[in-house]
């Protein structure tokens, strides 16, 4: 089940200058439709802005923020579990296709 619509998204290999930071950063921002009577619901719409880490052992979901379409205003709400874990398999997939191109 989808729980998310995403109905765009960019996605951007970050660069670490300092060398600090293990493995590759990905920033994403992805559009989404939510329903009317879903909580994340605004009426321009929301965007998620994530930072995506590929580790050997480990590629996961670093950071995210919620906004407003169109205001760019930052929202206060957190995504539920099965929209984190939807949100992670997005970003998987799109890494997953890009390296197999």
């Amino acid at each position: 089940m989808t729980v998310l619509e995403i109905t765009r998204h960019t996605m951007e290999k970050l660069q670490d200058p300092t060398g600090i930071l293990e493995g590759e950063r990905y920033e994403f921002i992805i559009h989404v439709d939510v329903e009317e009577d879903d909580e994340l619901y605004v009426e321009n719409g929301i965007y998620v802005k994530l930072i995506y880490a590929v580790l050997p052992e480990n590629s996961r979901i670093v950071q995210y923020t919620l906004y407003e379409n169109y205001t760019d205003n930052v929202l206060d709400f957190e995504l539920e579990e099965e929209e984190e874990q939807e949100l992670d398999a997005f970003c998987k997939n799109m890494l997953s296709t890009r390296e197999s191109h």
